[in-house]
This record gives structure tokens, C-alpha cells and sequence, in this order.
């Protein structure tokens, strides 16, 4: 392979004396402030919840952004005692999944998040990039106990042969590498103890280096001129590597904060980070049957009080997976997927308008409690952005020109709520990419396809 730009194998980042090795890289040639009467600023936190096979269009859509707050959609009937606090786009487009025509289930779960294809030549192997809610969590997970939390209704073991893809793609929202799928919890016991167990203290006692903490600021700077000058795979390589790098920088930023709090505290001068206002933690209840609505709101509540309790900042729910899925409280037991291929027929389509407008309740039910916990000057959803979506626009047709996303809350005064915004110009990493920037996540280079902000969404 001929390259326009070789770089020594010895070369390294550098800064002031400062150096960080790189990975073997093809290209080598061989191979915040006090407000009000609160003693804090409560952070901001990013929630995504996933239904597959898309939606019923008009269903869906309010009939005009007039109507949005007044005659909301069937489908979103459940979120009209917080509707003034979502936020609806028409127009946000998914990833095109040409050369995997074949495999829309496998992408429509695995492109949500990444906005990235897989590699086409890596097809049975997980390869295609870090996730929206993992580029946050490398960059303020290391400020809570757990970087992020992961839950699921259904088991991620999905599998179907579409295209030769990792059976992984199918059941799988989460990557915390191009080549590393997270796992997420299904068992609400399990999860309210991962939540809420013991943590490592020697991890919570290390010291953190001050020239360690100067080496990783000054370095990680020049590998932005590196970067331009690489081929694509070595970006990937590079990318992934430094996503790594960043991830230990935030930790050691984390120990050093915990440090001082702790002499603070010992001096009897820390302040609280819960304001005597804020609403007291959440009760959770383990459901003792199997009713998917108890089930799902269960989950819904842990993330509820891990957000509450600053547990994690960074959550997914993967409500359901693209097969075998049926829903018997709503009186029928046909599979979502079977009932997507409906070519129009009225009983089929009114199925899939209730299991839409059912997910959507766990949904409300999720962000309506969030609205009545109060944090700070505000409430704990004012503190969040809540996304809920899926990955098809028509599980009919397996259209992904006009993906349904539902934003709710307010990210910390980031976002401008209450509308419905029919004619958004953007794309899937568009999208993801204006998501985090809300939140105060720093990105160096846009999420997957992504080539701007949408700035509509956004508070002036």
C-alpha cells in the first residue's frame, strides 16, 4: 500500500517535553458556577430508550406544528403533560445502509447510536465505531460511580443471517470501541444492585499524578494535526485509541475532584450537592410478575434514580429487539415485526399504532416522573435530555429517510422545547452530534455521518 504521508514507527505526541506513544498505525509504513439559592449546578444528564420497526407515519406527526401542544398525535397522547417540554423533528434522516441493502434490522439498532456503517470487509466481526452515549461517558463517567448504564427488555442474543453481519448488530446500541459491544443488564435486581453496590476503593483512594494529568493535556492536543494527515483507516485507529486516552484524563480529573472534596469535608466546609429542595430519592419496587408495562417501568424508574442520585449521567434502554417481540396486554399476542409487514391493511396498522403508542407511555411514564422530582431552581428533567426513537421510519417499507425521535427536557436550558419543527434539514449524526454539544460534551470530530449542529434545536 503507497501512502502520500509516512510517519516514523518511533514517532510520538509531544508537548512541552511530554510525550504519549502511538499505536501501530498502517501508516507507519510496515504494518460550573453557583445559581440562586442552590450550592450546586446540577449536571447534565443524556438518556436514550429504543423501540424498533419505525412507526405509523400519521400516527405519529402532529398535523402542523400549530397543533402540537393543543392536538397532539395518538401516539403521543401519553406525553401531553410534558409536551412543553419535548421536542419533535421531522426530517432527520438515518444512515444509508448501501452495500447492507440486505440487512435492515442489523443496522437500524447498531447505525442509532453511531451513525456509522460497519466495516464492510469485517462483516462477521464487530467493527464499526464508539456510540453517542459512550463518547459521553469517556468524557463524564468518570465523575459518577458508574460511567454509564445499559438496560434491556429483552435478551441480546438475536439471531438472523442478513448480509453475513456479527449477530451482535442485531441487539446491541451501545459500543464502547469500534470493536466492542456494551452488554446490558435485563434483570432489574441485577441492575439496582450494580447501581447501588459496593464500589473499589482502591480505585477511589489512588492519587492522581499531577505530571501524569499535565503529559495527557498537553499531548492529546497535537494528535488533532496528526489526524489530517493520516488515511482513513489510521483516523479509526487513531480515534480509537486517544477515545482511550481521554477516558484516563477524565478519570484522574475525577480522583483529583473527589480529593478535594473529601478535605473539604474533613475541614467541614464542603457543599452539598444536593440542594435541600431536591425531591428525595425514588422508590424502586421489583414487579413480581411478568406484565411488560410493570417491567419496563421498573427499568425506567432505575434510571430514573441513578440520574436522581448521580449514580451515571449516561443511560440506554433498549425497549425491545427487531424479532420474537409480542405485546398480550394490549390484547393480542402477533409479533411487532409480523405486524409491521402490513401492506396497508387497517387491523395490522392499528396494531403497530398501539404498540408504538404503548412504548411511547413507558416513555412518559419515565420523563412525566422526572418532571415532578425537583433539583436545583428546576426539576431533574430540566436537567436531562431524554431521546426516545428508532431506527426505521416504515417498518413496512424499511424506509429511513424520516427517523421518529422525541427529545424531552430541557439539558440544563440547552434546548428549545415545546415545538414541533416540521421541516428539519439533518441527518442521524446531525442529530447526535447537537445532542452532546448541549450537554458540554467537547467533540473533536463530528458522529459518524454527521456534518453540522442543527442549530434549531437549540436555545439562543
Amino acid at each position: 500500500m503507497t501512502h502520500k504521508h509516512l510517519i516514523n514507527r518511533r514517532t510520538c505526541l509531544k508537548g512541552l517535553g511530554a510525550t504519549l506513544g502511538l499505536p501501530l498505525l498502517e501508516t507507519m509504513g510496515w504494518a460550573d458556577a453557583v445559581k440562586g439559592k442552590t450550592s450546586y449546578k446540577p449536571p447534565v444528564r443524556i438518556g436514550f430508550m429504543y423501540m424498533p420497526h419505525g412507526v405509523i407515519m400519521d400516527q405519529f406527526w402532529p398535523a402542523s406544528p400549530e397543533s402540537f401542544l393543543k392536538s397532539p398525535p395518538p401516539a403521543l397522547e401519553s406525553l401531553k403533560p410534558v409536551l412543553d417540554q419535548c421536542l419533535l423533528m421531522k426530517g432527520i434522516s438515518g444512515v444509508p445502509i448501501s452495500p447492507f441493502n440486505g440487512a435492515p434490522h442489523a443496522l437500524e439498532l447498531s447505525t442509532w447510536l453511531t451513525a456509522t456503517l460497519p466495516d464492510p470487509s469485517k462483516r462477521n466481526q464487530i467493527h464499526i465505531a464508539i456510540s453517542a452515549d459512550q463518547i459521553a461517558a469517556n468524557y463524564i463517567g468518570a465523575m459518577t460511580s458508574l460511567p454509564s448504564l445499559e438496560l434491556a427488555t429483552m435478551p441480546q442474543t438475536h439471531k438472523e443471517n442478513q448480509e453475513g453481519l456479527n449477530e451482535g448488530y442485531y441487539s446491541h446500541c451501545s459500543y464502547r470501541s469500534p470493536t466492542q459491544a456494551m452488554p446490558a443488564e435485563i434483570n432489574p435486581r441485577s441492575a439496582l444492585n450494580r447501581l447501588f453496590g459496593k464500589s473499589d476503593p482502591d480505585n477511589s483512594q489512588r492519587q492522581a499524578d499531577p505530571l501524569e494529568r499535565q503529559m495527557l493535556d498537553l499531548v492529546i492536543g497535537g494528535a488533532r494535526n496528526l489526524r489530517k494527515t493520516l488515511p482513513h483507516g489510521d483516523q479509526q485507529k487513531l480515534d480509537e485509541y486517544l477515545d482511550s486516552v481521554r477516558s484516563v484524563e477524565r478519570r484522574i480529573a475525577a480522583i483529583e475532584m473527589r480529593q478535594k472534596e473529601a478535605a473539604l469535608e474533613k475541614a467541614g466546609m464542603a457543599p452539598s450537592k444536593r440542594s435541600a429542595t431536591d425531591s428525595p430519592p425514588i422508590d424502586i419496587r421489583i414487579p413480581d410478575g411478568d406484565k411488560r408495562s410493570e417491567y419496563m417501568q421498573v427499568m425506567c424508574d432505575l434510571n430514573v434514580l441513578a440520574f436522581q442520585t448521580d449514580t451515571t449521567r449516561v443511560s440506554t434502554y433498549i425497549g425491545s429487539t427487531p424479532n420474537g417481540v409480542s405485546y398480550p396486554e394490549l390484547g393480542f399476542t402477533d409479533t411487532h415485526h409480523s405486524q409491521t409487514h402490513h401492506n396497508n391493511r387497517a387491523e395490522q396498522v392499528a396494531k403497530v399504532a398501539a404498540i408504538t403508542a404503548f412504548n411511547i407511555s413507558q416513555f412518559a411514564y419515565m420523563v412525566k416522573k422526572m418532571a415532578t422530582l425537583r433539583e436545583g431552581d428546576g426539576t431533574l428533567l430540566d436537567n436531562c435530555i431524554m431521546m426516545w426513537g428508532s431506527g426505521l421510519e416504515d417498518g413496512n417499507k424499511h424506509s429511513r429517510e424520516n427517523l421518529p425521535f422525541i427529545l424531552a427536557g430541557k439539558g440544563g436550558g440547552s434546548l428549545n422545547t415545546g415545538r414541533f419543527l416540521a421541516e428539519t434539514k439533518g441527518n442521524q449524526g446531525d442529530l447526535l452530534t447537537t445532542i452532546l454539544t448541549c450537554a458540554g460534551v467537547p467533540l473533536d470530530r463530528p458522529i459518524g455521518i454527521a456534518t453540522k449542529q442543527i442549530q434549531e434545536m437549540m436555545k439562543a
